[in-house]
C-alpha cells in the first residue's frame, strides 16, 4: 500500500467514483427491514440485522438469493422461480423504506464538501438498483455533489467487473489512472485494478468479514476523513 493520501504531494485525483452502501451509507437498517418483509411474506423467518450486514454488497438479486439460504454462500439447489418472486418481494418493500434508518458514515459530507471545493468530479457506481439511489442520496443531502450515478443495471456488466469505472472515467472526461474509486469491499478494489484505477478500501464497510487490506487497495482508511 502507498504511505501517502492521494489527495497530497500533488497527485489530486482528477475524479473520484464512491462506492455507495458500506462506503457512503450505513444502509444495513433499511435492508434488513425490507429482507424480513421478504421472508415473512415467503413464510420463512426473520434474518435480522446481523445476518443481513454479512449478506449485503453484490446487489439486491444477490442479498435476496442469500436470504432465501440463510448464507453468505448461496446454495445450489436454490429454486430460481421462487428467487425471482422474492426479488419482486424484496423491491416493493424496500422501495417502502428505502430511507428509514440509513446513515451517513462519520466524516462523509465533510470530504465530499472538500472535493467539491476543490472542483474534483464525483459519481457513484453501486450494485444497487440505481432506481433508489437519488432518493437515498436526497434523503441524506448529498445528491448535489455528484455528477453521475450508475446502478447495477445500468450497464452489462457491474462491479467487480471494470465496466463500471471505465464508463464512469469516459462520462466524466477523464482517464481511468485518473479516477480513483473508493470502497469498502474486495469488489470494489477488483473492479478498479481491472480498470487501471487507484483505490481506497475504508475499514468499516461490509466485506463480509474479510479486513479490507487484505484485499490489496493502495490505501486503507478509517475514516474519508484520513485522505485529506
Amino acid at each position: 500500500m502507498n504511505a501517502t493520501s492521494p489527495f497530497v504531494n500533488g497527485s489530486t485525483p482528477a475524479a473520484v467514483v464512491f462506492d455507495l452502501d458500506g462506503t457512503l451509507i450505513d444502509s444495513v437498517p433499511s435492508l434488513a427491514t425490507a429482507v424480513d418483509l421478504m421472508l415473512m411474506k415467503l413464510q420463512r423467518p426473520e434474518a435480522g440485522i446481523d445476518k443481513v450486514r454479512q449478506w449485503v454488497g453484490n446487489g439486491a438479486a444477490v442479498l435476496v438469493r442469500r436470504a432465501l439460504s440463510d448464507s453468505v454462500d448461496v446454495a445450489k439447489d436454490l429454486d430460481e422461480l421462487l428467487a425471482e418472486r422474492a426479488l419482486r418481494i424484496f423491491l416493493e418493500a424496500y422501495a417502502d423504506c428505502v430511507s428509514e434508518g440509513t446513515l451517513l458514515y462519520p466524516g462523509v459530507k465533510e470530504f465530499l464538501e472538500n472535493l467539491q471545493s476543490r472542483q474534483i468530479a464525483m459519481a457513484v457506481v453501486t450494485n444497487k438498483p440505481l432506481r433508489f439511489v437519488p432518493e437515498i442520496l436526497t434523503s441524506l443531502s448529498i445528491r448535489h455533489y455528484f455528477q453521475l450515478l450508475i446502478g447495477g443495471e445500468c450497464l452489462t456488466h457491474k462491479k467487480p467487473h471494470p465496466e463500471p469505472l471505465l464508463h464512469a472515467a469516459h462520462k466524466l472526461g477523464v482517464k481511468p489512472q485518473q479516477l480513483l474509486m473508493i470502497g469498502d469491499s474486495r469488489h470494489d478494489v477488483s473492479a478498479a485494478r481491472y480498470a487501471l484505477c487507484p483505490v481506497v478500501g475504508v475499514t468499516y464497510g461490509y466485506n463480509h468479514g474479510q479486513p479490507i487490506a487484505d484485499c490489496g487497495p493502495d490505501w486503507v482508511v478509517d475514516s474519508l476523513m484520513e485522505l485529506l
